[in-house]
């Protein structure tokens, strides 16, 4: 699609949901129940905090969530597919350059892999610059002898087990922007600066791949893209300067969980007149908060973002197709992803009857799996865990169940680090239950480390390629 179309289908995009999102403002969320809100102390600090925010630069501009949006109608259509990955919850503690480096690094080595073995174009998008807030069972916990308030991320409390940390503080949502904002203008400099270019990225997966006996399973794959790297350089594409190969455009997203700071941070675009959430290109929403006449549905209907939603094994295919109608009722293609999170043992199951009814009801939305939050446990040292074979189990259900009902497995939907964390067992390197406190550093839930990370992507494509999908 040329920028010409893209830009027209994009103000068409506009034009629709403009005309289908009634009586909507960027507060009127606050008239229907907001779960998972924190017990700010203060309705003062809370105000002066948001006040300020809202004066500050948007950290996203509008066009960008346009240019998202259209890709990910690519995705919709089975022209794409959606890599969504990052931290489970990112953190004030280990903020640094390094560590976005490493993140950013692991994602764009899967995006190449499934570039290149599935023949179509990666939407990649970042759990990054934004992903603080996480929603919790209960809203205390019991630590000694202390009822504690819970810990909801970095952007609302502190981890360690004191009152004073766990007591909401206003001003970490003012940190938060600040970081979303230094996070962006690195991940913007990588991505444009020679960082993502292919054969780099490539020579990093050959490493992983020469580095461990299950890495080596993959080396068919990984000496096709060689070849393939080689054949358009004998054919004089400069591989070092051309910008399609060293140049990708990564988006941001998060769970839009603190509806306070998501207000703040919405301006009116002034090309289209539409409103954006400019904290980031992709808001969701989560299992918990999913309630139909709730806050966060009612606030993420009237923006123009690209919005996705968890589904969970219990969701029913009326709720479905109510929960699409009320997001996307102009039936914009890119516009509603569904984030299935069933559970190895459940997915085919659960999912092939809402694949049926809401291609049956006509919408266009992106399909995605998250194969982490229905696959945790406690393990038998006491760490909360995930198995790398569970997780890849769930994605093979996915793909199986959209193969029995004709549809496009869009996408996957993963927590994961950069770093050589020991959170969830298995995996290329076969990590134990013994061996997770070594390296368990995760604030919230156990994410894949850098080789699992690719490990996963590798059999993505494997599952893929031998599918009559691919």
């Amino acid at each position: 699609m040329t920028a010409t179309k893209r830009s027209a289908a994009s103000s068409s995009a506009v034009a629709n949901l403009a005309g289908v999102v009634k009586a909507w403002t960027p507060s009127s969320w606050q008239s229907h129940t907001a779960g998972q809100q924190p017990d700010w102390p203060d309705e003062g600090d809370l105000d002066r905090a948001l006040k300020q925010i809202a004066g500050f630069p948007p950290l996203v501009f509008a066009g960008e969530a346009r240019s998202l949006q259209a890709s990910l109608g690519q995705v919709a259509a089975g022209n794409a597919f959606l890599l969504q990955a990052g931290d489970c919850a990112e953190s004030f503690e280990e903020f640094s350059a390094i560590n976005i480096r490493e993140k950013l690094r692991v994602i764009l080595q899967m995006a190449v892999v499934l570039t290149y073995s599935l023949g179509v174009p990666v939407v990649k998008v970042g759990r990054i610059a934004g992903q603080f807030a996480k929603p919790r069972s209960t809203p205390y916990e019991q630590v000694g002898d202390l009822q504690l308030p819970s810990f909801r991320g970095h952007i609302v409390n502190d981890p360690m087990a004191t009152e004073a940390a766990r007591t909401p503080n206003p001003e970490r949502l003012v940190q938060a922007y600040h970081q979303s904002a230094s996070t962006l203008n690195l991940v913007r400099a990588f991505t444009k600066g020679g960082f993502a270019d292919l054969g780099r990225v490539h020579a990093w997966t050959q490493e992983f791949v020469a580095s461990s006996p299950e890495g080596r399973r993959y080396e068919q794959i990984a000496s096709e893209i060689d070849r393939a790297l080689d054949f358009m350089r004998a054919c004089g594409i400069d591989t070092d300067s051309n910008p399609n190969l060293n140049q990708v455009d990564v988006y941001t997203s998060h769970e839009a969980l603190l509806l306070g700071y998501e207000e703040a941070l919405t301006r009116q675009d002034s090309l289209t007149g539409g409103w954006y959430d400019c904290s980031a290109h992709m808001l969701w929403i989560g299992e918990r908060t999913r309630e139909l006449d709730g806050a966060h549905v009612e606030f993420l209907r009237g923006v123009g973002n690209p919005i996705g939603c968890k589904i969970g094994p219990t969701t029913g295919t009326g709720y479905v197709i109510d929960l699409c109608e009320k997001l996307n009722p102009g039936r914009i293609p890119g516009r509603l992803t569904l984030i299935s999170r069933m559970g190895a043992a459940n997915v085919e199951q659960a999912l092939r009857p809402i694949l049926r009814a809401v291609h049956d009801a006509g919408h266009p939305v992106v399909w995605a799996c998250d194969p982490m939050h229905a696959n945790t446990f406690t393990s038998a040292t006491g760490h909360k865990t995930r198995d790398f074979a569970d997780i890849c189990a769930e994605i093979d259900g996915f793909v199986r169940a959209h193969h029995a009902e004709g549809t496009w497995p869009g996408g996957i939907h993963v927590e994961l680090t950069g770093d050589n964390v020991t959170e969830c067992i298995g995996g290329a390197d076969k990590i134990l239950d013994s061996q997770l406190v070594d390296r368990y550093h995760t604030v919230c839930d156990p994410r894949l480390n850098a080789r699992q990370s690719l490990d996963l992507a590798f059999h993505v494509a494997e599952m893929l390629r031998t599918s009559d999908l691919a």
